[in-house]
């Protein structure tokens, strides 16, 4: 089937096939609309269940293991890299039905974060969760504000083979692009549950929960990473709100210069993810 295209550039027509996708060069487009309303109101994401991957590595991730997304939009530029356009060819030869769409230049410009548009997003839908998904080692992230901590620790978790991941209500929008970005792709193999009850779920984990102090007297690199962990970060500022404290069992401290005050929230979750994988490779631990 055609889409009712406005053709005006004929020699990326004719190479790439074009006169199959649609091609969107307005602003009043319902497409590029609602495309900009998702990239700036968490709300709207939340309503439509859509967010935006900005980028080729994400997109390439998301196809991997989800396939063809709701929606691929290419800026009409970036149809003359050699890697879009590699991508774009397997992508139609798989997905007959759900062509890409061309967006003029300039408004892709509009719907890109970065100072050099990537040429490539998709439109997808967010992945549904299961509450009743049972794990030996989770994340429990209390109030986490900033969207790059918040990918940090989601790539940090997807490495370091973390099961699942359980943000309360007042975390950054684990789906905005912002968070997709700094995760680069970590969302896709991770279960994220958003708008979760940390006590309950602490209260009710089957194992070890485990917070981080500077100030305690138990080193994570001398306590036993080996049974079901689950482990709690804090808010950037305030840290773990109190409730919660009294479900954790143990704080741990990692030990740094004394003349450093505190880890960045998401270079502490690092340790702590990695530290747990190298115990279960040596389990010659003593203490």
């Amino acid at each position: 089937m055609l889409f009712n295209a406005v053709v005006h550039n004929t020699q990326i027509l004719t190479a790439y096939n074009l006169l199959f996708m649609q091609i969107i060069t307005s602003r009043e487009h319902t497409l590029f609309k609602l495309l900009i309303k998702l990239l700036h109101s968490t709300q709207q994401r939340k309503r439509e269940k859509l967010t935006v991957l900005d980028g080729m590595h994400l997109v390439q991730v998301y196809y991997q293991i989800y396939g063809s997304p709701f929606k691929l939009i290419i800026s009409e530029s970036a149809c003359q890299k050699l890697e879009i356009k590699s991508f774009l060819e397997h992508f139609n030869q798989s997905s007959e039905t759900n062509r890409p769409i061309i967006l003029s230049d300039a408004l892709f410009k509009q719907i890109s974060p970065v100072v050099s548009p990537s040429g490539i997003v998709a439109l997808i839908t967010v992945p549904a969760t299961n509450y009743a998904h049972s794990t030996k080692f989770c994340v429990l992230l209390d109030a986490i504000q900033d969207p790059g901590n918040l990918g940090s620790i989601l790539r940090s978790a997807a490495g370091a083979d973390v099961k699942a991941v359980y943000l309360s209500k007042n975390c950054a929008d684990a789906w905005s692009p912002k968070t997709l970005r700094a995760a680069m792709g970590a969302h896709f193999f991770l279960v994220i549950h958003e708008n979760a009850d940390l006590v309950q779920i602490a209260r009710n984990f089957h194992g070890k929960v485990f917070a981080t102090s500077s100030g305690s007297e138990y080193s994570l690199f001398q306590t036993k990473l080996n049974e079901p962990i689950a482990f709690v970060f804090g808010n950037e500022g305030y840290g773990i709100s109190k409730e919660l404290m009294n479900c954790v069992s143990e704080s741990l401290a990692i030990p740094m210069n004394r003349d450093c005050e505190s880890l960045n929230v998401a270079a502490a979750a690092a340790i702590c993810f990695f530290e747990k994988n190298r115990q279960q490779l040596n389990k010659t631990l003593t203490i």
